[in-house]
């Protein structure tokens, strides 16, 4: 019998437990800090739409994590958006 799937609180990837996948956490299985987590998202995101511009690339990725529960109060997310 398979365990029900859940979401990581930071990237919404599908995990099997805990609250964060792999990739946004450390070596000791902790939250990586924001700015490495939104680097790593906004590379991503170049990813999937390589012609898209860094300040879009930054702004739609900056909306995506102000909807995950890791980050949708974090202050830099916070100040970031208030600076758009």
């Amino acid at each position: 019998m398979t365990e029900p799937r859940t979401a990581c609180q930071s990237c919404s990837m599908p995990i099997e437990s805990g609250p964060y996948c792999a990739y946004c956490t450390d070596a000791d299985g902790h939250l990586q800090p924001f700015a490495e987590r939104f680097e790593r998202m906004v590379q991503w995101q170049a990813r999937r739409a390589p012609d898209a511009s860094r300040a879009e690339l930054e702004r739609q990725t900056l909306d995506f994590m102000a909807t995950m529960p890791a980050w949708k109060d974090h202050p830099e997310l916070q100040a970031r958006r208030a600076a758009r």
